[in-house]
């Protein structure tokens, strides 16, 4: 009686099965040697860079921060390292600094990529359930108890504090999403200010304001042409309409607001200062304005 041999496997399919398994073990070994290098990155930080919500107050307090104060808030949590608390200590701790009778302010638009891209996909942007996409700290601030979300369908504001609603109401009136009659415009009418926690000045959202403010003295607009009917949810599921005109594409990939830098120190502007690794610097929004003047003037302009 014969006996059959097993099917030999090809010698192209064996060495391409051994290159698979080589190629897991490599991935499992880089997974297992990153793990390993943020969680002894987490222990130096956490040993040498510590700091609490209680010492993150006091440094704001040293950079100018205080009760009353009206603030923009950009931040980064990835930056927090050596931070002793979680997303919603940094919340208590700004709300601590300005205190009841001061506001705070952080953008929570809901999408990513162009406002353009967004305006053109059709989705309607819901002030109850859209989802900030500023950060883990913008998120959860806009889910937090007395914060009113400002009704825009791409750069809507969570605000908390004295004057809140105000500055939230009739967002979606603005003619450019971040001009007159927006909560950016009410943080300059406050002489309010922009704090960094994390991030750099390429994030400056009140620039925006400006650049409707000084539209006319701009060699381009930094608008477009064409004005955009878009469509949100208020909190009441009330359906709002805005008409506004977005960020023209080939200017913003041109932007540079470092070029801000040196003249808002120049003016006094600019304060900046660190705890742990966190990197801080506060703005004053009426310097920001001032600066921006100065420089068309000059004719400098914050674009490549």
């Amino acid at each position: 009686m014969k006996t059959t041999e097993p099917a030999r496997v090809p010698l192209r399919r064996r060495r391409a099965c051994r290159y698979s398994v080589r190629m897991s073990r490599m991935k499992s070994l880089k997974s297992a040697v990153k793990t390993r290098a943020r969680s002894l990155r987490r222990a130096i930080f956490g040993r040498f860079f510590a700091f609490d919500a209680q010492a993150l107050q006091a440094r704001l307090a040293q950079l100018g921060l205080a009760r009353g104060d009206v603030v923009l808030v950009h931040s980064s949590f990835d930056a927090f390292e050596g931070f002793q608390g979680k997303p919603n200590d940094v919340i208590q701790a700004l709300q601590a600094a300005v205190g009841a009778e001061g506001l705070l302010l952080m953008p929570t638009m809901g999408f990513t990529g162009s406002a353009i891209d967004f305006a053109r996909s059709g989705q309607v942007f819901d002030a109850r359930r859209s989802p900030s996409r500023m950060g883990l700290v913008s998120e959860l601030f806009r889910r937090t108890a007395g914060v009113v979300r400002s009704v825009h369908p791409t750069h809507a504001v969570a605000c908390w504090g004295q004057g809140a609603a105000e500055a939230a109401q009739g967002h979606h009136l603005s003619t450019t999403p971040c001009g007159r009659g927006s909560p950016f415009e009410a943080l300059l009418r406050r002489d309010g200010k922009i704090l960094l926690l994390g991030t750099d000045i390429s994030v400056l959202t009140f620039y925006h304001y400006l650049e409707e403010l000084f539209e006319a003295r701009f060699p381009e607009s930094p608008f477009t042409e064409e004005v955009f009917t878009l469509v949100s949810k208020n909190m009441q599921a009330e359906l709002l309409e805005t008409r506004t005109r977005l960020y023209a594409p080939a200017l913003s990939k041109r932007r540079n607001l470092h070029k801000l830098v040196p003249h808002l120190k120049r003016l006094g502007a600019w304060r900046e200062g660190r705890i742990g690794r966190l990197r801080i610097a506060v703005l004053q929004a009426s310097g920001v304005e001032k600066a921006v003047g100065e420089m068309i003037q000059q004719g400098v302009y914050c674009y490549d």
